[in-house]
């Protein structure tokens, strides 16, 4: 399996940034992949406005193809609007399950997950980084929503 395990592979599973947890996230999100029990954990702070990733944390359990994902997700995360992390997220799947080019842009060494495509059994696994990151956004959204409708505004004073 050299195309799947190559030494680039390899040092991004070994030099994963930002491992850990957040003291304070905004939002946080397990993911399991239900083919091989891999788990990847993101808890994320996010923009005022929702919309950028401020803070990452990642705890993965994964094999060497999901924690390389994971990997690249937290290198490149930090100062990502939540839109670049769709569209990482999409082109990654793009590229396994319909052979698209690699994604561009802040997400770019994800074209080293390229060999995957031949082994869908692993495609699961290897979009879980992103999907929990999409999940612990998601999840900081809905709190912030949730958070807001929960105040007693006083429109004169704006509390």
């Amino acid at each position: 399996m050299p195309d799947l395990y190559h030494n680039r592979v390899l040092e991004l599973a070994a030099e994963i940034p930002n491992l850990g947890t957040l003291p304070a996230p905004d939002g946080s999100a397990e993911k399991v992949s239900r083919v091989c029990g891999s788990t990847v954990r993101v808890d994320v702070c996010l923009s005022e406005d929702g919309d950028m990733l401020t803070a990452i944390a990642v705890d993965p359990k994964a094999c060497a193809l999901g924690q390389a994902v994971t990997s690249i997700l937290s290198e490149h995360a930090i100062g990502a609007r939540v839109d670049e992390i769709q569209a990482a997220r999409d082109g990654l799947e793009a590229m396994l399950k319909a052979g698209a080019e690699p994604p561009r842009g802040r997400f770019y060494e994800l074209r080293h997950l390229e060999g995957v495509r031949d082994y869908p059994p692993r495609h699961a696994s290897t979009l879980l980084a992103f999907d929990a990151a999409l999940a612990a956004i998601a999840a900081a959204r809905a709190g912030r929503v949730a958070a807001w409708a929960r105040c007693d505004r006083d429109p004169v004073r704006g509390v």
